[in-house]
């Protein structure tokens, strides 16, 4: 670059490599500056302050020194007194700048390279940018590119004005391209690297099949039919759950087409993945037994507060619940967010007698009386003797069978064994020097106090001072035998610490009244005296 060169090359130069990199030319045009500044410097010596500017219409190139204006000079190269300056300019003030303009420069070879390095790398930065900020808003879109080249499996794509990858991972099992070919894939994520913008792609990204379903379905793009879940098994099999928010029309039917045709197109591009429609279902029940399709369900059993359901299916449906290698409970599992046990009648059926038996032999043992009515009992839903002690002496008569007499002589021997019970807690936990913090502690069971007791954790503070493996380990946890999921031993760890923030707000606040805190305390034992016994009669 000569200063005899055409200046309005110059200008044509920089915009055609800013159509060519799809940034804009003040970009290019900066980059040439810095080329130039740098260029000037190494000619005119690294200590000065030189800047270059090239004028945006005519192309003109103009380098001048650049001078601060100061009271006091540290540094001659770059500062200049103020009623020196005011020679150069009358109008300037300290903190302002004086420019002494410096003759074009002619580059040798080196400088050149310099600034053509300068140049290229200031394009590559400004086109990197440009590549990150026109795709990081694309998250979640499918894209169409073309295969660019494959390396150990890895796919990169070229997508016009940016290159993406789609690793071998992220293929559909038995997928294989080749140079040139046609993809289509879903954006997942996109990160900026040292090396520039990286666009990752997926082709088994469970949204990768919503976005497919999306595009064929007009009723989920206009919004009438959601699609609430995908789970799947990339190149295998697949379930989807939809709901209308239209009662007249069939989520099922609509994303299955006319004769198949829309759920057709997205098996075509999944390479023949099986996919099966389910209704959604805002009850967690139906909408399990849906998803494990096509098996007949016969009961289920959930447990809420756990996420976790027992299915129980006809023994000539077992095969057909699991699945092959345990696919279509496992699909179903992702799809519902709900643990499944699938169980058959017979399973199931032996394992409610176990727990009757076992149920009417407790009440045998701790109420002395005779199998028949421990059955009883079992049969009206009592578990314990608990349930048992605390029920209304009227619910109890009014089992067939049972009297007034009968019904207060049970409780009796109920609350008898439950005192007897919480009396030989009381003298062991003395024994082991247990505190009673920690007796009292809801989140443990009388059994759970003792083994702790026995293992040296004898207060709540030594009980807060422990991590959640410390209870669960199969090995060393002190709670290891009573199978205690980690969610459990977290609840039981923060009940103990409970009191380390309730100590901390007693310290920050002013104490109550005594005559407050007595009426407190007597309104809190009311609620919790009629919160007991309202729960005793919904049982």
């Amino acid at each position: 670059m000569a200063t005899t060169a055409n200046r309005l090359e110059l200008l044509q130069v920089a915009d055609a490599v800013a159509r060519e990199k799809h940034i804009d030319a003040d970009i290019v045009l900066e980059a040439m500056e810095e080329a130039i500044q740098k260029a000037a410097r190494s000619r005119y010596g690294l200590e000065n302050d030189i800047v270059a500017e090239i004028d945006r219409k005519t192309g003109e190139i103009r380098i001048a020194r650049r001078r601060q204006v100061v009271e006091e000079i540290e540094n001659e190269a770059t500062e200049i007194l103020l009623e020196d300056a005011r020679h150069k300019d009358p109008e300037v003030e300290v903190g302002g700048y004086v420019y002494d303009p410096l003759p074009p420069i002619d580059f040798g070879r080196m400088a050149a390279q310099t600034a053509k390095q300068v140049i290229v790398q200031k394009v590559r930065d400004a086109e990197r940018e440009r590549q990150y900020e026109e795709f990081k808003d694309r998250v979640g879109d499918i894209i169409n590119g073309q295969v660019k080249r494959v390396e150990y499996g890895n796919v990169t794509v070229d997508l016009g004005h940016a290159e993406a990858i789609v690793r071998r991972d992220e293929l559909l099992p038995r997928e294989s391209f080749q140079q040139n070919d046609r993809i289509r894939a879903y954006i997942y994520d996109v990160r900026r690297e040292q090396r520039g913008p990286q666009i990752f792609l997926s082709r088994t990204h469970p949204q990768f099949m919503a976005k497919l379903f999306a595009q064929e379905v007009p009723e989920i793009y206009d919004g009438i039919i959601e699609l609430k879940a995908v789970a799947r098994d990339p190149g295998s099999r697949a379930k989807i759950a939809v709901t209308s928010n239209d009662p007249s029309i069939d989520p099922v039917g609509a994303c299955v087409g006319m004769r198949g045709s829309r759920v057709q197109a997205v098996v075509n591009e999944l390479q023949g993945e099986k996919i099966d429609i389910i209704e959604w279902s805002p009850d967690p029940a139906t909408f399990i037994v849906n998803a494990l399709a096509p098996a007949e369900v016969v009961k289920v059993v959930l447990d809420e507060e756990a996420k976790r359901i027992e299915v129980v299916v006809p023994d000539d449906q077992l095969s057909l619940a699991i699945g092959r290698r345990g696919q279509n409970v496992r699909l179903a599992s992702q799809l519902t967010g709900w643990d499944i046990d699938i169980l058959t009648e017979d399973e199931e059926s032996e394992r409610r007698q176990a727990e009757f038996k076992l149920r009417s032999e407790t009440f045998m043992n701790v109420l002395n009386v005779d199998e028949m009515i421990a059955q009883l009992l079992v049969a009206e839903g009592f578990h314990t003797p608990e349930d048992l002690a605390y029920v209304p002496i009227e619910e109890l008569a009014s089992i067939e069978g049972f009297d007034e007499e009968v019904a207060e002589e049970l409780s009796a021997r109920a609350q008898a064994y439950l005192e007897q019970a919480e009396a030989e807690f009381g003298e062991r936990c003395a024994a082991l020097g247990i505190a009673e913090d920690l007796m009292e502690l809801a989140a443990l069971r009388p059994d759970m106090v003792i083994a702790l007791g026995e293992q040296g954790i004898k207060t709540l503070d030594d009980l807060a001072d422990l991590a959640s493996d410390e209870l669960i380990d199969p090995e060393t946890g002190y709670l290891r035998s009573f199978g205690l999921s980690e969610a459990d031993a977290n609840d039981i760890i923060m009940a103990a610490r409970a009191h380390w923030f309730a100590d901390e707000d007693g310290e920050e606040g002013d104490a109550a009244p005594a005559d407050d805190a007595t009426e407190t305390a007597e309104g809190a034992s009311e609620d919790a005296s009629e919160g007991a016994a309202e729960e005793r009669e919904q049982e």
